[in-house]
């Protein structure tokens, strides 16, 4: 038996003829190999060389180790899963530091106010009058005010213009044009956007939409087909848009796309059907605002089950489907789903959960590999809340709300962002 980790196995290949190789042949194979391989640039090697790389002992587990500060999401997701059940204390040190989900600013933002965090990231004003002095975690917010003639591209202008501008990494835009309910929807900005794209070679993070309820209600947002900033950016990371009327996303591929945010008081069973169709292999976030049949969300379990099922999307490890008419269905059917297995962070909140569906999720013992579930400002009952409580998670079921009367209303459990 060969007991040298760095001198090859029975079934490591070796390239340079038939066994016993020529001199001068180079092994594939051994510890030497896993190293070769884990150094490539294509990313499918290195996934596949993370399994190998376990065969090899001690040395091989210390490159799975490595490889959780790997820059690709998918491989260091990968080394993950290889890792998180392993009892050895090392791994559990390094899995301790090891972070999965890192957009804890969603857990924190407050419905209907202007953000002052994105992507982890400050939001600052951008002013031409200081211009760009240091973008190192900072997201520049460009907008108009109400009833203001000069509108989005001008400002996007200016910004392009400054020298800095290709060290910028994140940008959030409010209004486009001085009326957003009214003036035209969000081609203006994307189109400016993707003519930009040059000058903003280093952009990371894009946010559509940061306007707050004293300047449109969200479902008053004109919104338009958000894909060609995917395709203009190849190495864009965090995508967020508020508002759902007008909002569509054409079929489109991005490769390091991280995190999604769709934000609206009414998501469009078509819009939902463009998002499972987009091919998105590094996603880890997805997170989508449900909403009301009143105000355009008529989507219902089975529009969003290709998501639920972990085909679409199997790298993710932060799923909210929030805000949403039919909260029970999909606790129901996320209970028992492989997705469950690996998710770090289920985030139902704002929408209309009860007892059932709570009660599917503490059934489910998988919940318990969750770090987080946020099931706040739903209609669950005190006794459920303690229940969680008691679970060895995170989970936040704080502002639970009260039922209509069903005889006056004519419904009695709503989701909280509509109009």
């Amino acid at each position: 038996m060969n007991n040298n980790p760095n001198q090859p196995r029975e079934d490591d290949a070796v390239l340079g003829g038939q066994a016993p190789p020529p001199v001068g042949g180079v092994i594939l194979g051994g510890l030497e190999g896993v190293k070769n391989r884990l150094a490539s640039s294509v990313v499918e090697a290195r996934i596949a060389a993370l399994s190998e790389a376990l065969k090899y002992g001690e040395p091989g587990l210390e490159l799975v180790i490595a490889a959780l500060n790997d820059n690709s999401a998918q491989v260091h997701r990968r080394a993950f899963m290889l890792l998180r059940e392993r009892p050895e204390l090392n791994v559990k040190q390094a899995l301790q530091q090891y972070r999965t989900w890192n957009l804890v600013e969603r857990l924190e933002a407050a419905i209907g106010d202007r953000a002052s965090k994105f992507a982890n990231r400050r939001v600052k004003h951008f002013s031409p009058q200081t211009g760009i002095t240091n973008p190192f975690g900072i997201a520049y917010f460009l907008g108009s005010d109400w009833n203001e003639t000069e509108d989005i591209t001008i400002k996007l202008e200016r910004l392009v213009q400054d020298s800095q501008a290709g060290q910028v990494e994140a940008l959030v835009f409010g209004m486009w044009n001085g009326n957003v309910a009214v003036d035209g929807s969000s081609k203006i900005l994307v189109d400016a956007l993707v003519a930009a794209k040059k000058r903003l070679a280093n952009l990371k993070a894009v946010f559509i939409g940061d306007i707050p309820q004293e300047e449109s209600e969200i479902s008053w947002i004109q919104q338009s087909d958000i894909s060609p900033i995917l395709e203009a950016y190849p190495n864009l990371e965090v995508l967020q848009v508020r508002g759902g009327e007008g909002l569509a996303f054409s079929p489109v591929k991005h490769e390091n796309l991280e995190a999604l945010i769709v934000e609206t008081g009414g998501l469009s069973r078509e819009t939902v059907t463009q998002i499972c169709a987009l091919d998105l292999p590094a996603l880890e976030h997805l997170e989508l605002w449900l909403g009301s049949d009143g105000y355009g969300g008529n989507s219902s379990i089975e529009d969003i089950m290709p998501i639920i099922s972990g085909e679409l999307f199997p790298h993710l490890t932060y799923l909210g489907l929030r805000n949403s008419t039919y909260s029970d269905e999909i606790a129901l059917w996320i209970a028992r789903s492989p997705l469950m297995e690996h998710l770090k962070v289920l985030d139902l909140s704002m929408g209309t959960l009860s007892d059932n569906g709570a009660l599917a999720l503490l059934n489910c013992p998988a919940v318990n590999r969750l770090d987080i579930l946020n099931v706040a400002d739903n209609f669950l009952s005190e006794e459920t809340v303690e229940w969680l409580s008691e679970l060895d998670i995170q989970a936040i079921a704080n502002d639970q709300k009260e039922e209509y009367d069903e005889e006056e209303y004519g419904y009695s459990r709503y989701c909280s962002v509509a109009e």
